[in-house]
């Protein structure tokens, strides 16, 4: 998958797996579709990119003597999940076009 295809879809896909319950950085690259190919190194700068957006929360707790980063989406990371399927007949009709093109 193109890669600038790939960053629009992690952020949508990490913000949709918090959004079914408040998750940690491993948990969530395990829910993750694999064909995105999410990584712990490249997760982390995102999920500090959707905090600064407002889109999640974190918090901290403590799980075998060790501090754990907790993820809650918040009202603003639903909106934009909920803006991002709003799309989908745009994004399918681009598909549509590409095909048509490509079968020509």
């Amino acid at each position: 998958m193109n890669a600038q295809m790939k960053r629009g879809f992690l952020e949508v896909c990490v913000l949709a797996s918090i959004s079914r319950q408040d998750s940690y950085g491993y948990q969530i690259v395990k829910q993750v579709p694999r064909i995105l190919q999410l990584t712990e190194s490249t997760l982390y700068p995102l999920l500090k990119r959707l905090e600064a957006a407002g889109f999640l929360t974190v918090y901290s707790v403590e799980h075998n003597g060790r501090l754990r980063k907790y993820y809650h989406i918040t009202d603003a990371g639903i909106q934009h999940i909920n803006e991002f399927l709003r799309e989908q007949n745009d994004i399918i009709a681009i598909y549509e076009y590409v095909k048509r093109g490509a079968t020509s």
